[in-house]
């Protein structure tokens, strides 16, 4: 079965737009449009797509209530599309609380290099958005309660298969050095992509004010995005987070979140800095897991917890692969509270989870190992 698509935009010429690229997709079919949040509701109801794309600025209503309504009354995974702009990055923010799993950019130039590459990106996220676990709104950060959707059997399928993949026994990584002790790690490392943002705010939140370890953040996420989120989580949490600038020194009780379109790596010292540089050209995750996580192999000598959250794509296992064959400790999310089992899935099927936890379990996992 083909996966059903419903479209949500005031704009004709862009409804028709997306249209046109998915239906391309013999894999997936747009069930229908709508031109507001309001009617975007009913349609949810009358056609029970397996994804929403939903427009944030529009008549009647707005998308961020429309995807708090839809999350409210039948969950399931909505993506975004919204203007790299700092109003932008705000509304999108709001979205991703409200329940949204993913957003793109609206204008397809700052989703690729060339239009080709965009439509590919376009049917990929739907398509990966679609094997996504729906999940309430309480759950994404929404205020209203709400019942689990009632999922296909495709998506149930996948989250059997994804549940299976977590218990598969590790593989040891070849000369890998004894695991340490948490008492020897010098800093956290936590990356992460689609579905960050919520579970980045459920992971910090229980941390206290002094909390003994210093945490870089790596969120796949645009440049003009990382500032307005890392004010946000600011004020959430109890613990100082800010975006990191080159030159930043590894803080207890600190968390430094890497700047979009930027690579924040860790440089050796008798105090491990982090240097921001520009992605070379070609680099596909701006900023990147992989070499957060692989510099910290010389500069903390391996002497850190590496935590892999929610994403799609596997961005995080060769630099875990480093880190752990240095003795570092690494854990990952579960296959049942993850937006998108990729990232976590492709560090705990290679072998290098000592741990997989519950979304819920990770905050109170670090609070219980340093405090």
């Amino acid at each position: 079965m083909p996966i059903k698509v419903l479209i949500v935009d005031d704009s004709g010429f862009f409804r028709r737009r997306i249209a046109e690229i998915l239906d391309a997709d013999p894999g997936i079919e747009v069930v229908g449009a709508a031109e507001n949040g309001e009617q975007a509701i009913e349609k949810v109801r009358e056609l029970d797509p397996d994804v929403v794309t939903m427009d944030i600025e529009m008549p009647v209503m707005d998308g961020i209530t429309a995807v708090r309504r839809i999350m409210a009354e039948s969950p399931r995974p909505v993506l975004m599309f919204s203007s790299l702009t700092t109003e932008g990055a705000q509304a999108t923010l709001d979205a991703l609380e409200a329940g949204a799993v993913d957003f793109l950019p609206k204008r397809f130039s700052d989703m690729a290099n060339d239009e080709g590459s965009a439509r590919l990106l376009l049917r990929r996220r739907v398509r990966s958005l679609s094997r996504s676990r729906a999940r309430s709104a309480s759950v994404l950060g929404g205020s209203a309660p709400a019942r689990e959707a009632r999922p296909s059997a495709r998506r149930e399928e996948a989250d059997r298969q994804a549940a299976a993949e977590t218990h598969r026994p590790a593989t040891p990584v070849a000369n890998a050095r004894p695991p340490i002790a948490l008492q020897q790690v010098r800093a956290v490392l936590i990356g992460t992509s689609t579905g960050g943002p919520v579970a980045l705010q459920e992971v910090l939140k229980p941390l206290p004010k002094h909390f003994p370890q210093p945490i870089l953040l790596v969120q796949h996420m645009p440049a003009s995005f990382t500032p307005a989120f890392a004010e946000r989580l600011n004020a959430m949490c109890n613990i100082e987070v800010r975006q990191a600038v080159d030159g930043d020194v590894l803080q207890p009780g600190v968390a430094l979140l890497a700047p979009g379109g930027m690579q924040t790596t860790l440089e050796r010292g008798s105090q491990p800095r982090l240097r921001v540089t520009e992605s070379p050209l070609g680099t596909i995750y701006k900023p990147s897991v992989d070499a957060a996580f692989s510099s910290a192999v010389e500069a903390l000598r391996g002497q850190v917890l590496a935590v892999v959250l929610t994403g799609m794509g596997s961005d995080g296992r060769e630099g875990a692969r480093a880190l752990k064959a240095s003795g570092a400790r690494v854990w990952s999310q579960d296959a049942a509270t993850s937006v998108v089992y990729g990232m976590p899935a492709a560090v705990a099927e290679a072998g290098l989870s000592d741990h997989v936890y519950p979304l819920p379990e990770i905050g109170p996992a670090l609070l219980k190992g340093f405090c």
